[in-house]
């Protein structure tokens, strides 16, 4: 690797976008964004380490480390600000605790609203008491160094997605997706009006109408070629 490298100034998404961003869902926005563009969503892998957690929206602030070493995440969180959620990238995901109890009490008194670890988490039992927002890939207590090179506030891939310094993240219980920070407006637009017809689905779902239809999946089912068998499959 090349010496370390580290961007003090961050081109964050509007505040605006960030703040209607926090009433949408991770589905809709997925939904919304459709093919276009470079990959959003994050891989499986990546889930919240306390259920029911709470859902988030922010501009990232990155971290790249070296193996066993997580330096650059502690230079990303000084670095953070109130609203961001710092997404922190070791590919030797087992190599060493990224984050942990004190990170989370700093994170706290700083304002941000979450962080998203490519990589382990220790301290989860404190972590989760908290009730600070965090996803990541792996619960391990593998002591870190502070020693290593790395970046901040450069491009990263976390769990198969590349996340710029100041890109939307919004993560919830489904998972995280990073939004291109210049075409969030747009998409974010998109997925309020999404769940705006869903809303509207929920209320004929009160009334009794079955999702069968609601769904559009019964009028697919009417044109397939479909035998239907009035009996048992063992009569």
């Amino acid at each position: 690797m090349n010496a370390s490298k580290v961007y003090l100034k961050v081109r964050r998404v509007d505040p605006t976008v960030v703040a209607r961003a926090q009433a949408v869902t991770v589905a809709d926005v997925h939904e919304s964004m459709g093919v276009r563009g470079r990959p959003a969503l994050m891989g499986a892998r990546m889930h919240p380490i306390k259920e029911g957690q709470q859902k988030i929206a922010g501009p990232a602030v990155t971290a790249f480390c070296w193996p066993g070493d997580n330096l650059m995440m502690h230079r990303a969180l000084y670095l953070a600000e109130p609203g961001d959620v710092l997404v922190v990238v070791c590919q030797a995901e087992l190599s060493g605790a990224q984050w942990g109890d004190l990170a989370t009490r700093y994170a706290q008194r700083k304002g941000l609203a979450g962080v998203v670890v490519q990589g382990c988490v220790r301290d989860v039992d404190q972590v989760r008491a908290l009730g600070f927002p965090v996803w990541s890939t792996h619960i391990w207590p593998i002591h870190p160094d502070k020693r290593g090179e790395g970046f901040v506030n450069a491009p990263v891939v976390c769990e198969g997605v590349e996340v710029r310094p100041g890109d939307l993240i919004i993560a919830d219980g489904d998972g995280v997706l990073c939004v291109p920070r210049d075409e969030a407006r747009s998409i974010v637009d998109a997925a309020q009006t999404k769940m705006a017809k869903e809303d509207e689905a929920a209320e004929k779902v009160r009334a009794g109408i079955p999702v069968w239809e609601l769904s559009g999946a019964a009028a697919i089912y009417a044109g397939m070629n479909v035998h239907e068998v009035d009996g048992a499959f063992d009569d």
